[in-house]
């Protein structure tokens, strides 16, 4: 092992992956161990003595799995074989259509009007009577399930047309592939335009892709929602993936911030007055959500279908381990919602220790200020079942109807919460072992192993608690009722302010950590929820092993921006953590005097590019200059920065008026939220391109067009069907190659730089205002001295080339049917020429 700050990286990096308790994967594993409680199916076979060196699939079964909730009762004794038998099979894949796309309509005819019928002959029995179908409970057939599974869509070549627009359609942003089950909980949470949404876990951001397309088919077209979604993530990587997801949405109503949930920080000015989403006030003076989506890290057991590794790492432990951790994270949830507000909690788990005994723990913590809603009568259409009343608690072998059943020495393990009573029990068991031992406190070894023993035999004489709150409104969502996946939903309703108490129980390293270490701030509204106050339990160990994880990440931070560490470096070359996070944000960053570059600063968050308001007015007047950008589109106040050196800014980014008023009180509290990505890249520094320098140092990107489309009043063609597919195709083209003599008129007159071309209306080529909110074909291009160029992804290129096709095709234009040829041929050339022109 290397000497120096190399071994100090490893080792503090191995000390947090123990913490996430990763897996090594380059330990062999024994077939043969035992492992009755843990039920491990063992999915590879070790081959190292020769015995069996092949590989093995996954194997589809555990005995502690089955042991369990068949105890649990989750479905009936009856229909037992056939749950099982669905758990096994793979997951049909399923996918989702953007309802804010200017292409839903044609999607959703291409599916129900070609591939419901190409794809029949190719589905073969099963109890399906179609290759794909729409969700019958998904409003406007927007959501698809697809009975191939995503084995079968990669490795059946006749099913290769289907999978390519599957997967065309999906990096576009038209439509996004999740599994069935999941977009359950954002259609529960009744989401408007107006409402300010809190995802809470929201990596890897399928659900909050679902919530920015509520906010904006809700809203005017061509108008930006009053509201906006606020995801956030614990992982830095996993927040770098959910930007990836969410930024094909192409909106100015998001904020990404990556915190603990449980922690998740309030901002709260000293101003006079409240937040509420009705009211008209200049700014927010706290930061208060209409809606909160609780999806909180769970054991995953429902996700079986799709992860049957999950099989053989399977054990009962697992629920009980995360069980104080889901409690806090419903809890902060709530503390952060108004009055009158909804919150969905969900799961993607099975298991009643991670559900019904956490939304029960909800209720009791804060019964008369908090409802658990009746939601039976919304998405009539799903199947779903009520949630349970009564389950059990298994614990190092044993099955515990009460906490009282708890030998004295795992009472850190089986906490009351876990229970369906939730009661605390003092000392239920020693009464029973006679004067002395009661009066001595210290634990003696008999005495464990007595009560043990005493646990573990059969106890017919204590009858099972029953809940006593209606967690019957809950819904359990099981494979085999729709062929899906497994999920639980609970819906909470905010119907009082929470009274404000004491936190009676403080962990010491958490006392230690805030004063050594600014990254993990005091929650300034903590007291009101006890968040901490699960007492002795594994909720505090959980906190506490998070919390030194989080402090090995923050020396790493603080050492990397001194020296950074080479034994930090990614196996493909990429640079150390800390700066993929910096990179990953869009900034620029200053560079010191030897040319290596300096980390930034967000507020107290080192190693974060800074969040700043673009103010350079000579820039923002060029800008509306040359596009001609009308007065009625604000622009000041409204574009950010990822950096603090105005004079080198490569991007700005465009935000909403909610986002505005958001920033604006972050930055009057002290900047407490960690910001990994903000609103809509609407303008990039542009280079000279073919020799010609533009008067403007920004062009408009791809992703701002859509919204900025309708203002623009100067730079901007209007191009025939016919000039836009040559354009699509080749990439550039002179002017005098151009069929439209208008067009090719117009073009040279423009100004050197980024120009629009948008798909001219054969009724009027000036459309109105609304029209081209509505939607319009439009790509953005530079004009150089003799020729257009496109400045648009290869993948767009594509993805518009296919929908101008289709439209023709529909309308029977034959002069199309060449270029259709041609185009099936054109994603290689495309993908090779479109490397000259993207980020320039």
């Amino acid at each position: 092992m290397g000497g120096g700050g190399g071994g100090r990286g490893r080792s503090r990096t191995q000390r947090r992956h123990f913490a996430h308790s990763r897996e090594n994967t380059w330990k062999n594993q024994r077939s043969d161990r035992p492992d009755a409680e843990l039920g491990d199916g063992n999915s590879y076979k070790n081959g190292s003595n020769g015995n069996n060196p092949s590989w093995q699939p996954f194997e589809t079964q555990n005995l502690g799995f089955d042991e369990y909730y068949k105890e649990q009762a989750i479905v009936s004794p009856e229909e037992w074989d056939i749950f099982i038998e669905y758990l096994r099979k793979p997951l049909p894949s399923a996918f989702r259509i953007n309802s804010s796309s200017q292409f839903c309509e044609d999607i959703r005819s291409q599916l129900e009007n070609d591939f419901m019928k190409s794809l029949q002959p190719e589905f073969v029995g099963g109890d399906e009577a179609e290759a794909i179908r729409p969700l019958p409970w998904y409003p406007e057939n927007l959501a698809w399930h697809s009975n191939f599974s995503r084995m079968q869509l990669r490795k059946n070549q006749a099913l290769e047309r289907f999978h390519e627009f599957l997967k065309l359609e999906n990096e576009i942003g038209n439509i996004t592939r999740q599994e069935a089950v999941s977009m359950v909980p954002p259609l529960f949470l009744d989401v408007k335009a107006n409402h300010f949404v809190l995802d809470m876990c929201a990596a890897p951001g399928s659900k909050t892709f679902q919530l920015l397309e509520i906010i904006h088919r809700s809203s005017i077209p061509g108008i930006l929602p009053n509201g906006l979604i606020l995801a956030n993530d614990l992982d830095v990587q996993r927040c770098n993936l959910l930007i990836h997801q969410t930024k094909r949405m192409c909106t100015a109503n998001l904020v990404v911030t990556n915190h603990e949930a449980q922690h998740f920080p309030g901002c709260r000015s000293n101003k006079y007055g409240a937040y509420g989403s009705g009211q008209s006030e200049a700014s927010l003076n706290q930061l208060l959500f209409d809606r909160v989506l609780c999806d909180v890290p769970c054991s995953g057991d429902g996700t079986l279908r799709k992860a049957p590794d999950i099989w053989r790492k399977w054990n009962s432990g697992m629920g009980n381990g995360i069980h104080g951790l889901q409690v806090q994270i419903a809890l902060r949830g709530l503390s952060l919602l108004k009055v009158g507000g909804r919150m969905v909690y969900s799961t993607c788990s099975m298991n009643p220790i991670e559900n019904e005994a956490v939304v029960a723990e909800i209720l009791r913590r804060h019964e008369g200020c908090v409802e658990l809603l009746d939601v039976s009568s919304e998405l009539p259409q799903l199947i779903r079942r009520p949630g349970l009343k009564k389950w059990k608690v298994r614990e190092k072998g044993a099955w515990l109807t009460s906490y009282k059943d708890a030998i004295k020495s795992r009472r850190a393990a089986a906490i009351p919460s876990m229970f369906p009573s939730g009661k605390s029990f003092t000392d239920p068991i020693d009464h029973t072992l006679g004067e002395d031992c009661q009066n001595d406190s210290s634990p003696k070894p008999e005495d464990d192993a007595e009560q043990l023993e005493r646990v573990v035999e059969p106890t017919t004489d204590i009858e099972e608690e029953i809940s006593t709150f209606p967690l019957e409104r809950c819904m359990r969502i099981v494979p085999h009722d729709q062929n899906g996946g497994a999920f639980f939903i609970a819906v909470l309703c905010k119907t009082a302010p929470f009274p404000v108490c004491v936190q009676k129980h403080t962990s010491k390293k958490a006392k230690l950590s805030s004063e050594k270490d600014e990254l993990l701030e005091e929650v300034p509204d903590r007291c009101c929820e006890n968040v901490n106050g699960l007492g002795c339990n594994p909720a505090g160990v959980l906190n506490e092993k998070a919390l030194e994880a989080a402090l090995d990440q923050a020396d790493g931070l603080e050492k990397a921006m001194v020296e950074p560490d080479s034994s930090n470096m990614c196996g493909d070359g990429k640079d150390s953590l800390v700066h993929a996070v910096v990179a990953g944000n869009g900034g620029t960053g200053q560079v010191n005097a030897d040319g290596k570059r300096k980390l930034q600063i967000q507020g107290k968050w080192k190693g974060v590019d800074p969040v700043v308001f673009f103010k350079d007015e000579a820039v923002v007047n060029s800008i509306r200059t040359f596009y001609g950008i009308a007065q009625s589109f604000p622009l000041y106040g409204h574009l950010v920065t990822r950096n603090d050196d105005t004079n080198h800014v490569k991007r700005i980014y465009y935000i909403s008026k909610s986002v505005k008023e958001l920033l604006e009180l972050n930055f009057q509290v002290g900047q407490p939220l960690k910001i990994a990505s903000i609103g809509l890249k609407m303008f990039e520094r542009q280079s000279s391109l073919q020799g010609t320098s533009a008067p403007c140092a920004f062009r408009i990107s791809s992703e701002g067009l859509p919204l900025l489309l309708p203002y623009i009043t100067k730079q901007i063609l209007y191009a025939s069907s016919a000039d836009l597919k040559h354009l699509l195709q080749y990439k550039s083209i002179k002017f005098s190659d151009f069929v439209d003599a208008e067009f090719r008129e117009k073009a040279p007159e423009l100004l050197p730089g980024c120009c629009v071309v948008v798909l001219k209306d054969e009724d009027d080529s000036k459309s109105s205002l609304a029209r081209k909110a509505a939607g319009q074909i439009a790509i953005g291009c530079w004009k150089g001295k003799a020729s257009l160029s496109v400045l648009v992804t290869a993948i767009d290129c594509q993805e518009l080339l296919e929908r101008l096709l289709a439209c023709k095709e529909v309308k029977g234009d034959s002069s199309f049917q060449e270029t259709k040829a041609t185009s099936e041929n054109l994603t290689d050339e495309v993908m090779d020429d479109i490397a000259k022109h993207k980020d320039t």
